[in-house]
């Protein structure tokens, strides 16, 4: 038995070597790679195990093969949205300081800020469900529904027979989810939609012996295209819970955006990029990209953002706006794990003289992020960062405000996963209209939370910095 034990030391250290050599050949931030490194020398078999299924970068590698297998397509679908979407290929009016904003997203996504467009904020989760429903009930030709979570629960029932009814009429219905946040989604929930005639399909699968497997690298978008024509963007998914009917969960507070003219289009091509990545079937033509109207005056340039791109846009455009800001930026997130970048950002923003203020919940459904965040606030309050805590109910709007000119609305939150694993898309905003609603909509928070000081940091008891430290110490892992 002895000699049994001594083979499996030696084949665990054999494996957490090779674990080794490929964490220093990947050039992480240096905290993740010494906690890969300390992860696999002190948890046998089962640190190499998670290193494989949600640290290593042979996933991401696979993902970035795959989109270039498909480039062909994906340039089509490109052309597509930027003709249709730009029109004349001008570049819409800006002001100097938001042209580099608006220049910046083009060059890190390559798709332009549209003009002309008619935005819609809702702030209640009854009126976003309510304004989807009226959009879908509309629709001609299609309906392209993507989402992180859609619940097999009364809400979820609901907008599938929606999508039922539409598919029976002649309407195409695609719904695309994400593999791990609808993993209750079975053949029970799904086969009345396809055997209506609908599309659905499931990214990334986790499935056995597949060779694209991967826990960590998530589809988090919330995108609903009508008729290439209208779309919806924001942080809302499809279940009970986000609805406030969750005892434990409630009141739940989200923001989603209704948009009808050329950003709708850019919408589009996110939706059909990930369509033919799950499915490799081509939606490209003018079906899908036809000519926008062109009803609203709000200029809106849609960043999808996702782990194959090297230069992180997402972390960069928060980065510029949090540098950029002259007079006040306004931050609401479910979840902080602040860069150090960000961090170098929000103390040279407050050097200058901006109020930077955080709106962050009290109570979340991720506890680790949550003790995580807590764990930055001495350092930021230290520079002059003011930090609010919701305890009203779970916060889980992604908004940022910037001196009440521009902003920025999606599925993405403040953390490393959102900038650099998960697939998200952010609107970026240029209507002071827009900004003053959602900055008013931040200051309601703001009144009803509590502000956190240095002295009630320094006044809790000594086991909340070791519970802090400790889901710090995992955020690199996160």
């Amino acid at each position: 038995m002895s000699g049994f034990f001594v083979v499996l030391l030696i084949a665990n250290y054999m494996l957490a070597l090779t674990v080794i050599l490929s964490v220093l050949r990947q050039r992480k931030e240096p905290m993740a790679m010494l906690c890969w490194i300390m992860a696999v020398l002190i948890l046998p078999f089962l640190g190499t195990l998670l290193y494989w299924l949600i640290g290593s970068a042979w996933v991401v590698r696979r993902t970035r093969r795959r989109r270039r297998r498909v480039a062909r397509q994906i340039a089509m679908l490109e052309a597509w949205a930027r003709q249709q979407a730009d029109g004349t290929g001008e570049e819409p009016d800006f002001p100097e300081d938001l042209r580099a904003i608006a220049g910046l997203g083009r060059r890190l996504s390559d798709l332009p800020a549209t003009r002309q467009n008619a935005v819609e904020i809702y702030q209640e989760s009854e009126v976003t469900f309510a304004a989807l429903e009226d959009a879908m009930r509309a629709a001609k030709h299609h309906i392209h529904a993507e989402y992180y979570i859609w619940r097999a629960d009364e809400t979820g029932y609901f907008f599938r027979d929606l999508l039922i009814d539409k598919a029976r009429s002649g309407v195409e219905c695609r719904v695309l989810l994400d593999s791990v946040g609808s993993f209750s989604i079975g053949r029970k929930f799904t086969r009345p939609f396809t055997d209506a005639g609908g599309k659905i399909a499931f990214f990334m699968p986790l499935r056995p012996f597949r060779k694209n497997i991967s826990p960590q690298l998530r589809n988090h978008r919330k995108i609903v295209v009508i008729d290439g024509q209208v779309g919806f963007i924001g942080s809302q998914n499809i279940g009970d819970e986000y609805r406030g009917r969750l005892k434990k969960l409630s009141p739940w507070y989200d923001t989603h955006m209704r948009v009808a003219g050329p950003a709708a289009l850019v919408l589009q091509r996110a939706f059909c990029e990930d369509w033919l990545f799950a499915t490799r079937q081509d939606l490209s033509g003018q079906d899908y990209f036809p000519e926008p109207a062109r009803p609203g005056r709000s200029i809106v340039q849609i960043l999808p953002t996702g782990p194959e791109q090297n230069i992180n846009p997402l972390e960069q455009i928060m980065f510029a706006a949090v540098s950029s800001a002259k007079d006040k930026i306004r931050i609401a997130t479910p979840y902080f794990v602040p860069s150090p970048a960000l961090r170098m950002a929000f103390t040279y923003a407050c050097t200058r003289g901006v109020t930077v203020e955080l709106v962050l919940p009290t109570r979340s459904d991720a506890l680790i992020v949550l003790w995580a965040g807590r764990s930055f606030y001495r350092e930021l309050l230290e520079r002059g960062v003011k930090i609010y805590e919701y305890d009203g109910g779970v916060l889980h709007s992604k908004l940022v405000t910037v001196d009440d000119r521009w902003c920025m609305l999606g599925s993405a939150n403040m953390d490393m996963r959102s900038f650099r694993l998960n697939y998200e898309v952010t609107a970026l905003i240029y209507d002071q209209a827009v900004t003053r609603e959602l900055a008013a909509s931040i200051d309601r928070f703001c009144h009803r939370a509590r502000v956190i000081s240095l002295r009630e940091l320094r006044e809790r008891p000594s086991y909340y910095e070791v519970i802090e430290g400790t889901a710090r110490l995992l955020t690199p892992l996160l």
